[in-house]
């Protein structure tokens, strides 16, 4: 029956092998990050990932959130108490900052971590993930007053956070945002507006909720200039920290949605709030793209995370299931019929989940320790690096993971057949909750938009060509290693292809700007398996060193030259799809459809 565990060895390996950020004891965060302590969280948070996340998985969707009259939410039977055990035990608290009551580890351990809780209960975890978004923007912006009054709380996720932007008018176009903020002559703000799609908007895990709603001040500017952030608390707080009155905001309706059903998506009305300017007038937008971030780099996070815990039911399925007989011979002469694993049709769906899961789960690790040098490296070199590789790749990690995260789930249900398609076996959960991660916080079309028409042309694509540089010095340190030859060349000829697209989009894309949109996805795709070709590089020289020690070190070079041969040839394809140029998309006239 449909189970998870957390990978910890593989985890183990990237962060202490590859990444190796015990190294780092003198950058502020790492100076406890042993091998013991890291061992110690993974752990103790796969246990609590297992036994008290994973079986209110399936309890999270078939009851969902229910509304009452009274405009209050309850979660799903088991949520409150495990909501409860999580802070409890400190855990949103692992990579906050000290002075927020945080233990101030590094945020690739938190990483780790945050993907536990994403493959066990993708709607649970997004209670807290999102609340961690939105104690960071408030850091990022609020007032000094804001955060000491606020900030600890939001810190343990004792009281909630969310992220109000989309209205019923407008989704990605922020601009076209009709909520008004009124100014008082205390400084605060009345606002009234409508905002949907809200996760978390309700609930009965918190004893407050801290709502971050994007709204237009009063005679300011039109379009994405006059957009300002506030704070608009569920309840008024004390000066001494106490719940105070209920605020004038509501949920109007939940959503009736195709997956994540334990988690409550809310219709918010806000009638005369009281609201809190976060940051500068009219400034908003800059402020809630901290948030914004943090939640594309999180919903990358759960496209890996779905895929890994369809993979684990899809093996364990495969190994059981028994039909038909090896193409080669029977393979189990004291059943009536074979394992489906000796099937290569079945090894291939299994492969190409396995393949980009551990490649995927390296990239995002890595990129989650640029983050953590960005801010804590010695050397400005060093942090401008890791700053531009953020902004790069964040649009990567969403959209790449997410697109590849679905399509194995889809394998998942796939390869069990007719049982996929039931209830029974959790599959199809996991597809319906899987799908929604390619469209929210901006679809994966407007990631790619993102990507070729701001982040490459950014300090005169500085990012990329260091991109660029960072993977040939790696394949120039490495040239010599006939056991690495495999992985080098590989990742020699992928950079090569996405090169020549970078270079094909800098010289069509301004002349005609649908030619990088029409080419933004394959780009994007292309971008994707070179960032992956690079961690399996990286991967494949560390288990190379090691072989012999474990199984687990041959295993993942099989795996590693699987991703080299089977998967890496599609960046061939990308490429010539992204010098087609606009024209194969837009000869023909809109009633033409």
């Amino acid at each position: 029956m449909p189970r998870y565990d957390a990978p910890i060895r593989d985890m183990r390996f990237i962060l202490q092998e590859v990444l190796q950020i015990q190294n780092y004891s003198n950058l502020p965060g790492f100076e406890e990050v042993t091998p013991d302590l890291v061992s110690a969280i993974l752990e103790e948070g796969g246990k609590f990932a297992k036994e008290v996340l994973y079986p209110l998985n399936a309890v999270g969707d078939r009851q969902g959130c229910v509304r009452s009259d009274d405009a209050s939410v309850k979660t799903p039977d088991g949520f409150p108490d495990a909501y409860k055990q999580l802070v409890e035990g400190g855990w949103p608290l692992l990579s906050v900052d000290p002075e927020m009551g945080g233990q101030g580890l590094p945020h690739v351990v938190n990483i780790a971590w945050t993907e536990m809780v994403s493959s066990a209960n993708m709607a649970f975890g997004m209670y807290p993930g999102l609340t961690h978004g939105a104690f960071q923007a408030l850091m990022a912006g609020g007032s000094d007053e804001l955060k000491a009054k606020y900030g600890p709380k939001m810190a343990s996720a004792e009281w909630a956070g969310t992220m109000n932007l989309t209205e019923p008018q407008c989704g990605t176009d922020l601009g076209l945002i009709k909520t008004k903020a009124v100014p008082q002559p205390d400084g605060t703000y009345k606002i009234t507006g409508q905002k949907i799609w809200i996760s978390g908007g309700e609930q009965d895990l918190t004893e407050n909720i801290i709502h971050l709603v994007l709204a237009r001040i009063e005679g300011g500017p039109e379009g994405i200039k006059g957009i300002s952030l506030f704070l608009v608390p569920k309840y008024m707080v004390g000066e001494d920290g106490s719940i105070g009155e209920r605020n004038a905001c509501s949920c109007g309706g939940l959503e009736e949605k195709m997956g994540i059903h334990g988690n409550a998506t809310c219709v918010m009305n806000y009638d005369g709030a009281t609201g809190f300017l976060v940051g500068e007038e009219h400034k908003g937008m800059r402020t809630m793209f901290v948030m914004m971030n943090e939640a594309r780099l999180g919903v990358g996070l759960q496209g890996l995370s779905q895929a890994e815990l369809a993979y684990q039911n899809a093996a364990d399925f495969a190994r059981d299931r028994v039909q038909g007989r090896s193409l080669t011979g029977v393979k189990s002469p004291d059943q009536p019929a074979d394992p489906i694993i000796v099937h290569p049709d079945v090894r291939r769906m299994l492969m190409d989940q396995k393949a980009f899961i551990e490649g995927a789960r390296c990239f995002t690790y890595w990129t989650a320790f640029q983050a953590d040098l960005q801010h804590k490296a010695q050397e400005e070199g060093v942090r401008e690096k890791s700053s531009d590789y953020m902004a790069l790749l964040t649009p990567v990690v969403k959209a790449y993971l997410t697109h590849k995260g679905y399509e194995c789930a889809n394998w998942a249900l796939q390869l069990h057949g007719g049982s996929g398609f039931t209830r029974e076996w959790g599959m199809e959960q996991i597809v319906r909750d899987c799908r929604i991660t390619t469209i929210y916080e901006g679809t994966n079309g407007v990631q790619a938009l993102d990507l070729v028409g701001r982040k490459l042309a950014a300090n005169g694509g500085r990012a990329v060509f260091s991109f660029f540089s960072d993977v040939d010095e790696f394949v120039a340190a490495n040239e010599g290693n006939e056991e690495l030859a495999l992985f080098v060349e590989g990742l020699q000829s992928i950079k090569a292809e996405l090169q020549e697209g970078t270079m094909w989009l800098m010289q069509n894309g301004m002349s005609d700007f649908n030619n990088a949109g029409a080419s933004s996805h394959d780009y994007l795709h292309l971008f994707g398996l070179t960032a992956l070709a690079y961690m399996w590089a990286q991967m494949a020289k560390v288990a190379l060193e090691s072989k012999g020690k474990e199984p687990f070190y041959e295993q993942k070079l099989a795996t590693g030259r699987y991703f080299v041969e089977r998967l890496l040839p599609d960046g061939a394809a990308h490429l010539a799809k992204v010098k087609t140029g606009a024209a194969p998309l837009m000869d023909l006239e809109a009633d033409a459809f």
